[in-house]
């Protein structure tokens, strides 16, 4: 069977090949990623954030050379650490190695608890960087723990344990308890809305997403989603969903990656891998007590996870994955769409993008396909600062 194999990049300059018009618009506008995954590579493999590398999709170099002034700073509790229990302890000493990270490039780089941190640390040419914890914070939905890791400045979490059911929610992507949210599940919303915490529904089934949105008093989130009408996975929104979620004033930031939005590159990857990207049924049939440290050892490797060497004729090009923008448009309106990339979490981006350094492309996309400027500058930012706001006012 043919091997996938990991795309490695490296950053090049792209003025040459972006309008004048486009960079302009691009570096004044508040480019606001959804969700970028940050810490997990110098977690298992060491380095800092502001260094440069030539591999994977983020470092805050890039970053700053794609614009970005805000993003939602992910970090990433796999799968492998939940049937030995060890979710918590490996959320905590992410969130430590993120604050720490953060501390050492606090020049360029500064935690944002609200929206006028996100203003007042763009404005003074830094990045605004919003703590999100992607998968189980504790799969009992323990409130003590969500209180402590609000405290610790943790403002964003995902419901669902990534592509688990944890024990008050379920996934998209796992078998379902509860045909959604249990008690449990509801009491975490009711404490999120009560925090001023991101509700993010990425991941979640359609019955989690749909009950979160009714329970919930503020906006609720899809940090890093998809359409369901062009691509039918279950990883993906259907449109009666992303309206409901829109009508509560909802913003949902869209996947980069190619195997969201392209039915033919879903189907390529699956294909080569044997089985579709969300499946984690191997770690659920694991037996035996492994220690954490074992743990470390075997997920190491995927990171940074990064998309796969497709053919050419298979991949979007930017303006196809802006035309799946303008299709969310036609049904949620431009209030409610946003960036949600999900670099370094393993998209495969549109053909001649490589990294986070080229979002310009996008903005260059945009501009081609005749959007306003105004529209531009509310899916790049504008409509993730204005829920954000929404949600963690005092």
């Amino acid at each position: 069977m043919n091997r996938i194999v990991p795309t490695m990049f490296l950053a090049v300059p792209l003025a040459a090949a972006i309008s004048s018009r486009a960079l302009k618009l691009h570096n004044e506008s508040l480019v606001f990623d959804a969700h970028v995954h940050v810490i997990d590579r110098q977690f298992y493999h060491g380095g800092d954030i502001g260094d440069r590398v030539k591999d994977g999709q983020f470092d805050l170099v890039r970053a700053k050379e794609g614009g970005v002034g805000a993003m939602f700073f992910s970090v990433f509790v796999t799968e492998d650490y939940y049937p030995q229990r060890f979710e918590t302890k490996q959320t905590l000493r992410l969130i430590d190695l993120a604050l720490t990270q953060l501390e050492r490039n606090r020049d360029r780089i500064e935690l944002a608890r609200n929206a006028a941190d996100i203003e007042r640390i763009h404005g003074s040419g830094g990045i605004a960087a919003v703590l999100d914890l992607e998968g189980g914070f504790d799969l009992d939905g323990d409130l003590g723990v969500l209180r402590t890791l609000y405290r610790l400045g943790l403002r964003s979490a995902q419901l669902p344990a990534h592509n688990w059911a944890n024990n008050f929610a379920d996934s998209c992507c796992s078998p379902p308890k509860f045909g959604g949210l249990n008690d449990r599940g509801r009491a975490v919303i009711r404490e999120m809305n009560r925090l001023g915490m991101v509700i993010n529904v990425s991941h979640a089934s359609d019955e989690t997403i749909a009950q979160a949105v009714d329970l919930s008093t503020a906006p609720v989130v899809a940090t890093h989603h998809g359409m369901r009408t062009l691509n039918n996975i279950p990883r993906n929104m259907p449109d009666d969903l992303m309206r409901k979620l829109a009508q509560k004033g909802g913003v949902i930031g869209f996947q980069i990656g190619n195997e969201f939005h392209n039915r033919r590159a879903f189907d390529w990857r699956t294909q080569h891998a044997g089985k579709p990207f969300w499946d984690t049924s191997e770690i659920a049939g694991r037996t035996g007590q492994l220690s954490i440290e074992q743990i470390d050892r075997k997920v190491a490797p995927q990171f940074p996870m990064v998309g796969v060497d497709m053919p050419d004729d298979v991949l979007f090009s930017p303006d196809d994955w802006i035309a799946v923008i303008e299709k969310a448009i036609a049904v949620v309106g431009e209030d409610h769409v946003a960036l949600g990339s999900d670099f370094d979490g393993g998209p495969t981006p549109p053909r001649g993008m490589q990294s986070i350094a080229d979002l310009p492309l996008l903005t260059d996309a945009m501009i081609r396909r005749g959007w306003p400027e105004q529209r531009i500058r509310k899916f790049l930012g504008l409509n993730m600062l204005r829920v954000f706001g929404e949600i963690t006012k005092p």
